[in-house]
């Protein structure tokens, strides 16, 4: 009797000691394709059929509005230059594929980013592709290179903007047939998306605005999930919302909370040519489960030492300096676990040789997590310069010439 007890309070107390691996494993949002990173680290945090290439529609545009920005660093715009709008995206306006009024003919890049952010409009796109390249096969060949440099190669483009070909006329990207349209993985979005925020953070004012105005007219966000929408979230700020025939409705979010930026991606959500907005309801579903799951820790703060990762040194008035972080080494680990992470630190060198500055980079503590989700990082893991923390002055004169006269007797003799 008092065995079969022991058994039955085993098996109770493994179900409710554990709820959450269970939750964990059974989890599955409600997209065909699905990904979930943390911004900072580049900790993958979920991922669902994440690397097959799929159809992506104007989630496209998040890789325009990088190369916008990238030639406005560049200095080849700005934000009140004044673009033109060929026939090419004017072509488009009030058409299907197209949300915004582009009569006027001329506006400035700052509109047509709002118009493309914001209102997710394709004439936008295209007219700042046009601006940036010349054309949009010129600008094509632009996003191939930009996804080559990042090691992504599997992604198909044909256009800016992520429209199928068939809405283009004759403006097709050279040897693509009039049925193409782009292709990216959820992973490849989440790439570009958390570059675009690293790299480009003041985009988060653009896609953090419900509405605008754009030349006399208001327009309100595509991503109701911004504090004034149908499906508002606290803390999201962004991103891009996108859909078509064959990609269905896709979103890419972004989320500040407990001080974990993190950025989801659901393509083609369940049922969602019937009900566009289920992209809301999967995005939902999927930063729930993150923040429910995971949490940041503090693995060594700025001006903080690490276990022995102190170096010796030469002819100094002291014999070793500490060696600090240089700024926080933060981690992301499950809620309720023994974190499975640790730090290891490598030395540049040995010894110093005394003068030594405050400052003097003496090696690096790189985060060592062994609980990792497919490729675990989408770069690699975390690191942080390891520095001296304070001034030594070299040893006085006698002190020193002792000092160099024992080394070399050590030394060479």
């Amino acid at each position: 009797m008092k065995k079969f007890l022991v058994i039955v309070f085993t098996c109770l107390y493994g179900l409710y000691a554990f709820p959450r691996l269970a939750l964990a494993e059974d989890f599955s949002v409600s997209a065909k394709h699905a990904f979930a990173v943390d911004v900072a680290s580049g900790k993958i945090l979920y991922e669902k059929d994440a690397q097959t290439p799929a159809s992506i529609g104007s989630v496209t545009s998040l890789l325009t509005v990088y190369l916008v920005f990238e030639a406005i660093e560049e200095g080849q715009l700005s934000m009140d230059s004044l673009i033109s709008i060929g026939d090419y995206p004017y072509s488009l306006t009030g058409t299907v594929v197209n949300n915004i009024n582009l009569d006027a003919r001329s506006y400035t890049v700052e509109d047509l980013l709002k118009a493309t952010l914001i209102s997710s409009a394709n004439s936008s796109t295209i007219a700042l592709a046009e601006a940036v390249a010349g054309n949009e096969p010129a600008f094509v060949d632009k996003m191939k290179a930009k996804l080559a440099e990042w090691g992504i190669t599997d992604a198909k483009l044909v256009n800016s903007s992520g429209l199928n070909n068939s809405y283009l006329g004759d403006n097709l990207y050279p040897n693509s047939s009039k049925e193409d349209e782009n292709q990216l993985s959820a992973m490849d979005v989440a790439v570009i998306a958390r570059r675009l925020i690293l790299d480009y953070p003041q985009v988060l004012k653009m896609t953090s605005q419900y509405s605008y105005n754009f030349q006399g007219y208001t327009y309100t966000s595509t991503n109701q999930m911004l504090a004034e929408g149908t499906y508002k979230y606290p803390g999201v700020d962004g991103l891009k919302t996108g859909a078509g025939e064959k990609s269905g409705t896709s979103f890419v979010a972004t989320i500040q909370q407990n001080n974990m930026r993190i950025l989801t991606v659901v393509l083609d959500a369940n049922d969602s040519l019937e009900y566009p907005d289920n992209r809301f309801s999967a995005t939902n579903e999927l930063i729930k489960y993150i923040y429910n799951t995971f949490t940041l820790i503090s693995l060594v703060e700025k001006d903080e030492s690490y276990q022995s990762s102190n170096i010796e040194v030469f002819n100094g008035q002291t014999k070793e300096v500490k060696s600090v972080a240089a700024k926080d080494l933060n981690a992301i680990v499950r809620k309720g676990d023994q974190p499975a992470i640790s730090a290891k630190y490598s030395a540049k060198k040995d010894t110093l040789n005394a003068p030594v500055q405050k400052g003097q980079v003496l090696g690096t503590l790189t985060l060592v997590d062994k609980d990792l989700i497919g490729k675990g990082y989408l770069e690699t893991q975390p690191s942080v310069d390891m520095v001296t923390a304070k001034d030594i002055s070299a040893a006085p004169w006698p002190v020193s010439w002792w000092n160099h006269f024992v080394r070399y007797v050590n030394e060479k003799l």
